[in-house]
């Protein structure tokens, strides 16, 4: 079958067109034919060699982590799904991808797709809706009527975050260009901040949650609207030393990672927050909960661009560009 191999880590020629054997499942896994897969900005750094001490990859690596499609083959063990059965599921962190046109999925990781969404709009979701589940409603246990700031609201992860963090109850911010204010308004967002125009730390004010999604300050400058007892998950870094622990790493990654998120967790402490790292993991129950908001309309996927399968690496230079309003999505089975 042909797959989007990782051959080498470099910023240049380090994906390519392979053909390689069709996966062997094991007794929990399901094998699926893949309809679509929605491309992530960390498929754009893995290449690069951004996560080589965090993420283990066995190379040459099947890229890509979202995938929709229909089940082929069932496990010995697999009790959840049969064949012929429409799922979406995210493989990130599993070691194996999605950009290929078929892949074993975990039973663990896997859901039944939304009915009412085709297999390019359920193929958007799994990342950013397991991402923006996790952070809110695990780490910042959003409640109704607190405020979460999400920047980047018009991006893959801020067009659900904002849907969800509505769907919770609470009020939210986001920034974004002026082209799109209208869009995150539609998708619930309460006060917009045009970045063009505008600062969000001189405007924003009594925040209880902060999504962290934007490198740079953007972090340093979040803390400046929150209020004591808030929360600051970040999906940028840097990463901490209790991110360290949870994945078993050696003393000294876990020194490296204190070093590097001493600072922001001193200025957050001095807001009386707290901060955490998050790094999203697959979850097929999470994503059976997001996809029955997704079967009753509570929320809508967005979608950019879809790109077919040979043109792929064009996709991820698309993302890369950073001007996508939703997600981008390849196509590898047409309707």
């Amino acid at each position: 079958m042909k797959a989007l191999v990782l051959q080498r880590y470099g910023k240049t020629g380090a994906l390519a067109f392979s053909d390689v054997l069709r996966p062997t499942i094991k007794p929990d896994e399901i094998l699926v034919q893949v309809y679509a897969a929605g491309l992530n900005p960390i498929d754009n750094m893995i290449p690069k060699g951004d996560f080589k001490p965090i993420l283990k990859f066995q190379l040459p690596a099947t890229m890509g982590s979202d995938l929709s499609g229909v089940v082929v083959e069932v496990g010995a063990r697999v009790t959840r799904f049969k064949v012929g059965d429409a799922v979406f599921a995210s493989l990130f962190d599993l070691g194996t991808g999605s950009l290929a046109e078929y892949a074993a999925v975990p039973e663990r990781a896997a859901a039944l797709k939304p009915a009412n969404l085709d297999f390019v709009q359920a193929a958007s979701i799994p990342m950013v809706g397991l991402t923006s589940w996790q952070a809110l409603t695990e780490r910042m246990q959003v409640k109704a009527g607190q405020k979460v700031f999400v920047p980047a609201g018009s991006g893959g992860i801020g067009t659900f975050a904002i849907q969800l963090a509505k769907h919770l109850g609470a009020k939210v911010g986001t920034t974004t260009s002026t082209a799109n204010v209208e869009l995150v308004r539609s998708l619930g967002a309460d006060e917009v901040i045009d970045y063009k125009k505008q600062e969000f730390e001189d405007t924003l004010r009594g925040y209880d949650a902060v999504l962290g999604t934007i490198r740079g300050d953007g972090l340093e400058k979040a803390l400046r609207i929150v209020k004591p007892g808030s929360t600051v998950v970040s999906l940028i870094g840097p990463p901490d030393a209790a991110f360290a622990r949870a994945r078993g790493m050696n003393f000294v990654l876990k020194f490296v990672f204190s070093l590097l998120s001493r600072k922001i967790i001193r200025l957050a402490k001095q807001r009386n927050s707290r901060y955490s790292f998050l790094f999203v993991r697959p979850d097929g129950r999470q994503l059976a909960k997001i996809g029955e908001l997704l079967q009753t309309s509570r929320i809508r996927p967005v979608v950019d661009r879809v790109f077919p399968f040979a043109q792929a690496q064009e996709g991820l230079a698309y993302l890369e560009a950073g001007r996508a309003k939703g997600k981008v999505v390849v196509q590898m089975v047409q309707p």
